[in-house]
């Protein structure tokens, strides 16, 4: 028996040819110098930062370039599937501005190069398992778990690589040895059980001993010297199901994918890939491996972003916590091209889309991801967002992840004056982060949240009642910040404290306290809190009633 006719008897049912597929997805029509792009996540249910931060390097690539980016869902590992993970991973990064133009949908796949999800194209796969047999670069393997580990102990004991390659794999020369034909032609009638392993053209190596290297050219890292895999690896599992390694590249080059971008997790892999194109006899896309996403942990050394450790490496984390999309892309700008902020200086209004992103700019140590720096990056980010958006966004965040806030959303308007609320100075407040941060920030505007939080100042202590009594019967909503701050001053001096700051700092003996404690007293009084923004202005957004309300409400409990 020959090859081709080992590869009949393994799959009689395949009478595609690799030349069908070829024509069934042809070279895409595209302009010169397009990038085709795809994401490729397991529906194992955790969408996570990483698949985010190489999405939008994906997107970003194709976009720029006039090509395409596609979502391509890769379910081999039938083991880790999750239900509704698709609906979750379109969702989530919907939710964060990622679009694709082609690929698996939550209504149907759409595009000329799918179907784009991995186990619907085992017909694909095991066409061109059936030609690599044919070619005789591919075989049956029949060896059993305990056959495979009384191979390494073997080869442990003589030092020498573990893994089965040549050698070390009885059924890799099948066709040299009649007794061990004799067995697979039997074994393969007979129905047992058997993996297609890659017969690698690789020389296999001792451990430690010199290993012939391939050049490998990555977009981020350049110029990779990367081992010669003399593996035999599996590329089809006992189940029929491709391994990711074979099915990745089959797909990669049928839907014509000009670049990947991947962790660095893969490099390892590379090799393995390399020979894979190779013996194919297609040209390998533009591998992109980033770096792995690192914090400053406890101890103040890096290590990496951890399921179990981080909640802030899952996307739900930001989803819960309010991170508006547009805070977030940016931030990963940040972090993915070193010169992002140099020109978000120069271009403090531009939309991000306008920043020309390359993969040369990339970090390939390690990206070093910082929620404080999120944070700031977001006060930036919310204070060019109209507040009207914001409130839109907010209200849109609390009906799915906050119910209990709904009453501050009865009054858009309202809100989006206590949203705007110093963001026009010539100095803008930023006080607004992430959803969470901003309903608890703003709370006091609202009789269903409103605490006294603070404590009173105590040079003020004894005078809260006499304070807010004065200001009661003072108060005329009708008055200008300049003519309200000046019956404040009153109300200090005539209660013997300090008109001015500076002349209690320079006889603190003369004052009980200065201005500041008085209008201290009042700020606790109305917004629960020592800390707030323009006080005058709070009242005229609260209107006239709340204001008297609040004041003669703590007024009684003094």
């Amino acid at each position: 028996m020959d090859s081709i006719e080992l590869s009949q008897l393994i799959y009689p049912d395949i009478t595609r040819t690799p030349e069908d597929y070829e024509e069934m997805y042809p070279p895409r029509e595209l302009p010169e110098g397009a990038m085709v792009t795809r994401l490729g996540p397991s529906p194992t249910g955790f969408i996570h930062l990483g698949n985010l931060y190489g999405a939008f390097v994906d997107e970003r690539l194709a976009h720029q370039s006039g090509g395409v980016f596609y979502l391509r869902i890769e379910d081999t590992d039938d083991k880790r599937f999750v239900e509704n993970a698709v609906e979750t991973i379109i969702s989530s990064l919907g939710f964060f501005g990622i679009r694709f133009d082609e690929g698996v949908t939550e209504h149907g796949d759409i595009g000329a190069y799918g179907d784009y999800t991995q186990s619907h194209r085992g017909e694909i796969y095991r066409t061109f398992a059936k030609w690599l047999i044919a070619q005789g670069k591919a075989y049956p393997c029949f060896l059993t778990e305990d056959e495979i580990t009384e191979i390494r102990q073997k080869q442990e004991a003589e030092k020498l690589a573990p893994g089965i390659y040549a050698g070390w794999s009885k059924y890799r020369d099948w066709d040299k040895d009649p007794e061990i034909e004799k067995e697979v032609i039997e074994r393969l009638k007979a129905g047992d059980d058997f993996v297609i392993r890659l017969k690698s053209q690789g020389t296999p190596n001792a451990a430690g001993a010199d290993i012939k290297r391939t050049t490998v050219t990555d977009a981020i890292r350049g110029k990779l010297e990367v081992p010669e895999n003399f593996q035999d690896i599996v590329i089809i599992k006992t189940t029929g199901i491709p391994t990711y390694h074979f099915a990745h590249v089959i797909d990669d080059h049928l839907m014509r994918t000009t670049h990947v971008v991947r962790g660095e997790e893969w490099l390892p892999s590379l090799p393995i890939h390399v020979e894979l194109f190779d013996d194919m006899g297609w040209e390998p896309p533009v591998y992109c491996h980033t770096a792995q996403l690192m914090k400053i942990g406890e101890e103040g050394n890096k290590r990496k972003l951890s399921k179990r450790k981080d909640p802030e490496l899952s996307l739900s984390y930001y989803r819960d916590m309010g991170y508006h999309p547009e805070a977030v892309r940016e931030y990963l700008l940040t972090i993915l091209n070193s010169n992002f902020e140099e020109w978000r200086i120069a271009n403090p209004e531009a939309d991000i889309d306008e920043f020309h992103f390359t993969t040369e700019k990339m970090s390939n140590s390690g990206a070093l991801f910082d929620l404080d720096k999120l944070n700031d990056v977001s006060k930036d980010v919310l204070l060019r967002i109209p507040a009207a958006d914001l409130a839109q966004f907010l209200k849109e965040w609390s009906e799915e992840f906050a119910p209990e806030y709904s009453y501050m959303f009865e009054n858009m308007d309202y809100l989006t004056k206590i949203l705007d609320i110093g963001r026009h100075d010539k100095k803008p407040r930023k006080d607004l982060i992430y959803a969470r941060q901003i309903v608890d920030f703003i709370g006091y505007f609202f009789d269903e949240s409103f605490t006294i939080q603070d404590q009173y100042p105590e040079e003020a202590e004894d005078d809260i009642a006499v304070i807010l009594s004065d200001y009661l019967s003072t108060y005329d909503h009708n008055d200008d910040q300049s003519q309200w701050f000046e019956k404040i001053r009153e109300i200090a001096s005539s209660n013997g404290y300090a008109a001015k700051p500076k002349d209690y700092k320079k006889n603190p003996e003369d004052y009980k306290g200065h201005v500041g404690h008085v209008s201290t007293v009042i700020r606790i009084a109305l917004m629960g809190r020592a800390q707030s923004p323009d006080v005058w202005t709070i009242q005229q957004i609260m209107g006239e009633d709340k204001v008297r309300e609040r004041i003669s409400s703590e007024l009684a409990r003094h």
